[in-house]
């Protein structure tokens, strides 16, 4: 009997030997890898909380701007420095939204001054005149998408003045920026090339090389909507702020 006990001890002790702890290595270590990411992107987040409306010109960003905070509409309000204000929606905690101005001259320095705040960014087009537009579109959204600060943003592409019979669908809207943005990234990738890499400014490749551009390509969380700040229908961008407050 003696012996017989033995004999399992042995080979309880073999086989518990035995045992492979790689595999339980590899998982220790993957779970510690993804609660670093987690709480890093949880910190970077945790002091985002600005709203900010973009685009060109007469896109109609400072009347969505004065609906919202104010609930008026302005027939002129042409844009030369920001506008800033606290909005808040049904049982969320406020927010900053932030009116950038469209004009060439001063957005993009405008937009660098609030974009690491930044938790929302909806990109306002004026769907009557895209098309005519479209380069000049195309080419600031294309530097608002690669700025490695917008990364962690929620982005909303508003198709304002649908109330306008001549107004271009948000679907359209976003076929005539594929195929422009994939023109516009050739463009700067040539001039990139040509200058050579900056590593600290260099900016986030969009979407596939070698490929078409398509938005489903990009990490970012995109979104197409249509609006009409003019008749006050702007649940669209209400609802997708109040999704991500």
């Amino acid at each position: 009997m003696d012996k017989l006990n033995e004999n399992v001890r042995e080979k309880k002790h073999i086989k518990l030997g035995e045992i492979d702890s790689g595999p339980i290595l590899v998982a220790l270590l993957l779970g510690f890898i993804a609660v670093a990411i987690f709480v890093i992107l949880r910190r970077r987040s945790a002091g985002r909380r600005d709203f900010l409306l973009t685009g060109l010109s007469e896109s109609g960003k400072s009347a969505i701007f004065m609906q919202l905070l104010y609930g008026k509409f302005p027939e002129t309000f042409t844009s030369i420095k920001e506008n800033v204000g606290d909005y808040q929606a049904g049982g969320h905690s406020s927010v900053r939204l932030v009116d950038i101005p469209g004009h060439y001259r001063v957005r993009d320095k405008c937009f660098d001054l609030y974009k690491h705040k930044a938790k929302g960014i909806v990109f306002v087009v004026d769907s009557v005149t895209v098309q005519k537009d479209i380069r000049d579109v195309a080419d600031t959204l294309y530097t608002i998408l690669t700025d490695s600060a917008t990364q962690p943003c929620s982005v909303l592409v508003l198709c304002n003045k649908q109330d306008q019979t001549t107004a271009k669908s948000a679907q359209v809207v976003k076929s005539l920026l594929e195929k422009e943005l994939h023109t516009v990234r050739d463009t700067r990738s040539r001039k990139l090339q040509s200058v050579g890499d900056d590593d600290v400014n260099k900016p986030v490749t969009l979407g596939k090389p070698g490929r078409d551009f398509e938005f489903g390509h990009i990490s970012q969380n995109i979104q197409f909507v249509e609006s009409s700040a003019k008749d006050k229908e702007l649940n669209t961008l209400t609802d997708w702020m109040g999704r991500i407050m």
